[in-house]
């Protein structure tokens, strides 16, 4: 396959106006379209019942109406995006899948400034604003379209916009023709259902499994960074360094929010800053 058979959509950030549906409209298109009836048409015994009873009955300022596995987050979004106030925009898998801003902001650290960073699945662009704070070179990748409007948007708040390459696009197509010093991997894991799994094995993150996922990113460089839940298989994240040879020197480190355990990051690499196979507690406060 040649470079050219792929057509990248970078999109710059004048282009932020061709993803004009907030959160709140978005989410209201979404819940209207699975009502068969317009609300508009629905009687006013029934809309009201309708309301009570449906998946989205929780109102949240500046919001709209937000479903009730989602409300939760609210109280966490300082904690997800300091900046939040100014402007914020998330789908509402965003608000289940972004890093929390002070791991993110760990993450970052272990990079170094000038370095070029592939954030693979970028979402909302939590990971790549605190990657370019850093004083990184970021390409934010995702194959959702609106999550790469509102990463753009939230990146314009950050200021680091400049900074950020964005590209709509499969990583694992563009994978072959990438470049850079590190990789960062924070695939989807699933939905906040994970949790209720009480060993997390690799197989369940998507798109792919997590040993194909992390053999991609390692074809285009060993020092990668992979953000797991918390309730991740330390054994296989283990098993991933000896997917090189020689195995890749590897780090394990478990994050927490003020004191709640929110992931487990493993570092593989000349990234990794303590002794080869170390596993490190790592405390992460937020206020």
């Amino acid at each position: 396959m040649q470079s050219e058979d792929i057509e990248l959509a970078v999109l710059e950030t004048s282009e932020l106006t061709t993803f004009p549906c907030s959160i709140d409209q978005n989410l209201r298109r979404t819940n209207a379209d699975k009502t068969k009836t317009p609300p508009s048409l629905l009687n006013r015994k029934k809309r009201k019942h309708r309301i009570k009873q449906g998946p989205c009955k929780t109102l949240i300022p500046k919001q709209g109406l937000i479903t009730t596995n989602i409300a939760k987050y609210w109280h966490q979004r300082y904690s997800l995006f300091s900046r939040y106030d100014d402007g914020i925009q998330m789908d509402e898998e965003g608000w289940f899948s972004a890093t929390p801003e002070e791991i993110a902001a760990t993450h970052a650290a272990r990079a170094g400034s000038g370095t070029i960073v592939i954030d693979c699945f970028s979402g909302v662009g939590g990971n790549a604003i605190q990657f370019a704070l850093k004083g990184c070179h970021v390409v934010a990748i995702d194959i959702d379209p609106w999550k790469i409007g509102y990463a753009i948007n939230n990146a314009k708040i950050y200021g680091v916009e400049d900074n950020i390459d964005f590209i709509v696009g499969d990583f694992f197509q563009l994978a072959p023709f990438l470049k850079a010093d590190v990789v960062f991997l924070s695939p989807p894991w699933g939905g906040p259902s994970y949790n209720k799994i009480q060993n997390f094995t690799l197989d369940l993150l998507k798109p792919r499994d997590g040993y194909s996922i992390f053999q991609v990113a390692q074809k285009i460089t060993p020092n990668i960074i992979m953000f797991l839940p918390r309730n991740v298989d330390i054994n296989q994240v283990e098993e991933l360094s000896w997917l090189s040879s020689p195995p890749l020197n590897f780090e394990i480190e478990e994050s927490h929010v003020q004191g709640y355990t929110k992931g487990i990051t493993a570092y593989f690499g000349y990234i990794v800053s303590g002794s080869p196979g170390l596993y490190k507690l790592s405390e992460v406060a937020t206020s």
